[in-house]
């Protein structure tokens, strides 16, 4: 099953996705990657490695993220990552609390990573 890492400038945003997006598909591993190491509004590459870590599987992971910074600290975390197939891993260009749900649905549902992606493009915001 494709788990989800929900990447965000804040802690507790991150968490809320993530607590959203359990409820409706409680099956999925999704993990937040919210604010800085010291708990600050920003965000962490290492905070992100350490989520895919936690939800990689065969597979796959997708990435949702915020705002541009997010994106940008989340490429990083794919460069700096070893040891696991990044073609697996995928970021979404989507609205973060409207992808995230919609993904974790997808995923509970055993849809393969390019069709969750495909299936969330409709919620693009054309930020990225």
């Amino acid at each position: 099953m494709v788990g989800i890492v929900v990447v965000s400038h804040s802690e507790k945003i991150a968490t809320g996705v993530k607590e959203l997006a359990s409820q409706m598909a409680p099956n999925v591993k999704i993990e937040c990657a919210g604010g800085t190491f010291d708990g600050r509004i920003g965000t962490d590459c290492n905070k992100i490695i350490e989520s895919i870590e936690k939800v990689y599987s065969d597979d796959g992971v997708l990435i949702v993220y915020d705002l541009g910074s997010a994106l940008m600290n989340s490429e990083m975390a794919l460069e700096f990552l070893d040891g696991y197939n990044k073609e697996k891993i995928k970021i979404a260009i989507c609205a973060l609390v409207e992808g995230t749900v919609a993904a974790a649905v997808e995923a509970s549902l055993g849809k393969e990573l390019n069709k969750i992606l495909n299936s969330i493009s409709s919620l693009n915001i054309n930020k990225g």
